[in-house]
């Protein structure tokens, strides 16, 4: 039998993790309006973006930059020796040949996987590694699926694509590692589910655009999580996320799953970029041993 005193304990926790809630959205309202705060090693990365996305940067400067962040040093020397780079099996061991065969591009988006990856082992996350591994397990698939879609897409980077898919999804990220700083929230992984699936598209939006990333790209994760008449062809980076997104999984598992059957539009995605399914896994695969 429930006792009144149990009944008023259930009701403080109650209101106590619902006043957390929206004090966190608050909080990340306020912060988005402000400076974004990260883990150190996030802010590093950001720091080595500005360096990477300035055409006046000498690639001695570039590998000074990028030097001075041993993790990420070690993993791009790793993935240049990887399958996927190191074609004629010519094995480089100094970080300037490394970046000079990865190129820019593949460079940008491998350190911020890589801090992704970092992410997830933050202090107090481990209460939603369940979480924060699915939501890795989808960021990586959607950036390998991108990339091989944007492939088959006129005037389309795969690599800026494959930047694109990986990200779409931080506000997600950032969602959880905000609300390790709230006690009722942080041992109640459902509860932020429920918020990350109302809010995370819109907080991700603010979230990329306050740390300077490309106008295109964040365009492109608008509404990614939104069923629509799937695009017949691709034609441009958010038709590619689109796709990419919903190629890999998106987050019906959590989305639909109080509805009888998967949406018509799904099956006309599979039917039309399944076939892409063992390049998009070989590379999902390449990403996960780079990027782990």
């Amino acid at each position: 039998m429930t006792t009144a005193s149990s009944d008023n304990d259930q009701d403080k926790k109650g209101e106590a993790l619902k006043s957390q809630r929206f004090q966190m959205l608050a909080d990340i309202a306020k912060e988005l309006s402000g400076e974004v705060v990260f883990p150190t090693y996030f802010d590093a990365v950001l720091r080595l973006r500005k360096v990477l996305q300035d055409p006046e940067q000498s690639i001695g400067n570039i590998v000074h930059a990028v030097s001075v962040e041993p993790l990420i040093s070690a993993k791009l020397l790793h993935l240049a020796n990887s399958v996927a780079f190191n074609a004629g099996d010519r094995k480089v061991v100094d970080l300037k040949s490394a970046i000079t065969r990865l190129g820019l591009n593949v460079v940008r988006t491998s350190a911020l996987s890589i801090v992704m990856a970092q992410l997830m082992r933050a202090k107090g996350m481990a209460e939603f590694s369940e979480i924060t591994q699915s939501l890795w397990e989808h960021s990586i698939q959607s950036a390998a699926a991108a990339s091989i879609i944007a492939r088959q897409v006129p005037r389309q980077n795969p690599d800026e694509a494959m930047l694109a898919g990986l990200i779409h999804d931080l506000g997600a990220f950032y969602m959880l590692y905000r609300a390790t700083q709230y006690e009722e929230l942080r041992h109640r992984p459902e509860s932020i589910k429920y918020l990350i699936v109302q809010w995370h598209e819109s907080i991700g939006v603010s979230l990329l655009n306050a740390l300077g990333l490309p106008e295109e790209i964040v365009e492109a994760t608008v509404d990614h999580d939104h069923i629509r008449p799937t695009p017949n062809p691709a034609r441009n980076l958010s038709d590619i996320i689109y796709i990419a997104n919903m190629l890999s999984g998106g987050h019906f598992e959590w989305l639909m799953q109080d509805k009888p059957e998967s949406p018509a539009e799904l099956s006309q995605i599979e039917e039309k970029y399944g076939h892409l399914r063992p390049e998009i896994e070989a590379l999902t695969q390449e990403m996960r041993s780079s990027f782990a």
